[in-house]
Order: structure tokens, then C-alpha cells, then sequence
């Protein structure tokens, strides 16, 4: 399979984080940065070309309009929060009117883009709500209906999604006994949503369409914790990415 000069912008996946170390009456703090897109990086090369755009960097670098997002085929966002995008510095700390990068996403799908939301801790409600995409345009272009509160599903025993719909190209070949993983986002199909995957009575993978565009969601992870190392070394994990940014991009 190619992605025949098939281009992806992949926002998200990275995270700091801050330790405080006690030793009796004295503490000292640590640091570190991390990113988890390397699954995702592994499973497209050679394939298509990967545009990756951290947490940190989103805020500034993530694209304002329609018009630059054209530049690529397919956008998908994982833990990434809504006011990553919503609050530019020049907003939130200047209180200069700006674009909403989320409508310029709402009106990139209207034109034929495609676009899919990954899992996690800062993906759809997400933790104690922060991802906070429900009142946004996402939620409008989405095929899902996002919870108003804390929607993530913690399970450290693990479990097994359900393929629903194998005769859809994102399901091509793809082994209907899955990894294990360790937790999902918690969201209900929309009417015209086409459930391929599911977990109990829970959709697990959702496709859709926004007038010219189309969107998925996809609940859990692309990369440890949710997505398991058993998950991320599956031998069908790179099909199965690779069939589904073809078919977000109009290709299948």
C-alpha cells in the first residue's frame, strides 16, 4: 500500500511533566518532556508524509484558516485540549481578536478535508472535562456526540474491542481479534454515524461526514497507556492506521 504523496498533520501527543522529590526537610523538583507519537511515526513512514505539531507548539504553529489546513490531505488531533487552540497568546494574554482555529477545521472538512479525533486524556470531554470540545465546532463536524463531563473509561484489567463492520476499507484485513487496551473515551454515535467498532454497548470507532469532508472518532489511544505496548507492536497496527488516514482523505 501507498499513500501516493498522502499528507497528514498530526497535533498533540506531548506532554511535561513535574516531579517534587521530599527527602526529610529538604524537596527538590524535576522535569521532563515527553512525546508519544512514535507509534504513529513508525506506522506511516515510507507511506505518507507525517507533519507532527506538539501541545506546546500548537498554541503558536497550528494552523489559523481553511485555506492553510488544504495543505494537507487529512488532521487528526490526540490529547490535545480545545483551548490549546481556542486561547493564542495574542488573545488570551493581549485580548486581540484572532481566528478560532477550530471553525477554520469545521470549514476545511466543509471543503473536502478530512478530519479524526484520537483518544485520551485531553480528547473529546476528556479528563475532568479539559479537552472541553463539546461546545466547539468539533462537536459539530464530529460523528459522535461528546459527553458534557469527565467521559474516560479506565480499565486496567483491559479489554477487547468488537470489530461491528468488516466490509468498511478502514477494517480491510484487519484482524478481529484485538489487542488488548486499557481505556477509552466514552461518547454516543449521531444518527448518521457509522459505528464500525464497538466495546459492550459503547461505539469505538465512529466515521461520519460534514458536507464535502469527512471525520471520524476514534476512542482510545494511538500510543501507551490506553493503547497497550501489545497494541502499539500489533502486526496489524500500521494497516490499520495507514487504511484509516486513506479513507479520512478521500482515497478509499
Amino acid at each position: 500500500m501507498s499513500g501516493d504523496g498522502l499528507r497528514v498533520l498530526l497535533a498533540g501527543e506531548s506532554w511535561v511533566s513535574l516531579g517534587i522529590h521530599m527527602k526529610g526537610f529538604a524537596s527538590y523538583t524535576t522535569g521532563t518532556y515527553e512525546e508519544g507519537w512514535a507509534p504513529l511515526a513508525r506506522a506511516f513512514e515510507g507511506f505518507a508524509e507525517l507533519v507532527y505539531i506538539p501541545n506546546h507548539r500548537a498554541i503558536l504553529d497550528f494552523p489559523d484558516t481553511a485555506e492553510q489546513l488544504a495543505a494537507f490531505d487529512a488532521v487528526l488531533f490526540s490529547d490535545i485540549a480545545a483551548d490549546t487552540l481556542l486561547l493564542h497568546p495574542d488573545t488570551l494574554v493581549r485580548a486581540i481578536v484572532r481566528p478560532n482555529r477550530l471553525r477554520a477545521i469545521q470549514e476545511y472538512v466543509a471543503q473536502g478535508g478530512g478530519f479524526g479525533m484520537i483518544g485520551g486524556y485531553m480528547s473529546f470531554s476528556g479528563f475532568e472535562g479539559k479537552a472541553n470540545y463539546r461546545n466547539t465546532p468539533i462537536a459539530q463536524i464530529l460523528p459522535v456526540v461528546i459527553d458534557s463531563a469527565d467521559d474516560r473509561i479506565e480499565v486496567p484489567e483491559g479489554f477487547n474491542p468488537t470489530t461491528q463492520d468488516a466490509s468498511h476499507p478502514i477494517m480491510h484485513g484487519i484482524s478481529k481479534d484485538w489487542p488488548t487496551l486499557l481505556g477509552y473515551n466514552r461518547f454516543a454515535a449521531k444518527p448518521l454515524g457509522r459505528t464500525l467498532m464497538r466495546h459492550g454497548d459503547d461505539p469505538f470507532l465512529v466515521i461520519g461526514s460534514y458536507e464535502q469532508g469527512r471525520t471520524l472518532a476514534y476512542a482510545s489511544d494511538c500510543s501507551p497507556h490506553w493503547g497497550s505496548p501489545q497494541f502499539v507492536d500489533w502486526e496489524h497496527y500500521t494497516p490499520f492506521w495507514r487504511q484509516l488516514v486513506t479513507w479520512l482523505a478521500g482515497r478509499s
